[in-house]
């Protein structure tokens, strides 16, 4: 028996912050979202692969989608994970939709990715500089809904508002952390990656061949 970390494979559903824009896509025929977009190190996931020994991903991102959205594509998205990052939010607070059912759906894809992966993953909802200030309680509200959410599922909440927030602009990301208000950026990613992305103690190396 060998000694080190088995192979695993871990699934990001989500909007464009699981995507990468504007500097990556997953999808070639999307790329470039946005000049430069064909950095895969715009993306959280590469650089939580790159920190965590045996991890492969599969950043199945779309830029836009609302979580009902994402919901509808969970099932084709995530076959053979065994590790499932459920992300998504903003998009809902963009587009005016509710949070409650924001959170539904949320919870919804929880509750199937359990059933389909070993272990799943909640991140909140990044800060929104140029939704600022109007949309920044309907985040931190359902950012709270988020919190409890993982607490009620006993899944990981992975703090990626707090790992980007500006602690001297409440509500904002750093400026060299979003290349356009919207998305991180390649510094913003991996951030994400190395700081907000955690895996269960232990769990990568329970694996062990």
């Amino acid at each position: 028996m060998g000694g080190g970390v088995s192979e695993f494979l871990v699934v990001g559903l989500g909007d464009s912050i699981t995507a990468g824009n504007p500097g990556w896509d997953p999808d070639p025929a999307r790329r470039p979202f946005e000049d430069p977009g064909d950095d895969e190190t715009s993306q959280y996931l590469y650089w939580a692969a790159a920190a965590n020994p045996g991890m492969r991903f599969s950043n199945h991102g779309v830029g836009g989608e609302r979580t009902d959205e994402i919901r509808a594509r969970l099932e084709s998205a995530v076959s053979g994970a065994d590790v499932i990052v459920v992300q998504g939010g903003i998009n809902d607070v963009v587009q005016g939709r509710s949070i409650e059912l924001a959170a539904h759906d949320l919870q919804a894809m929880v509750r199937r990715a359990k059933e389909l992966a070993e272990v799943v993953l909640l991140p909140n909802v990044l800060p929104w500089n140029n939704g600022w200030p109007g949309a920044e309680p309907k985040i931190r509200a359902l950012n709270d809904l988020i919190a409890r959410l993982a607490e009620a599922e006993d899944v990981s909440l992975l703090p990626f508002h707090e790992t980007l927030e500006d602690p001297e602009r409440p509500g904002r990301m750093k400026a060299e952390w979003t290349p356009d208000g919207n998305h991180p950026s390649l510094e913003g990613h991996r951030r994400l990656g190395e700081l907000a992305f955690r895996l269960p103690t232990g769990w990568a190396e329970s694996r062990r061949r």
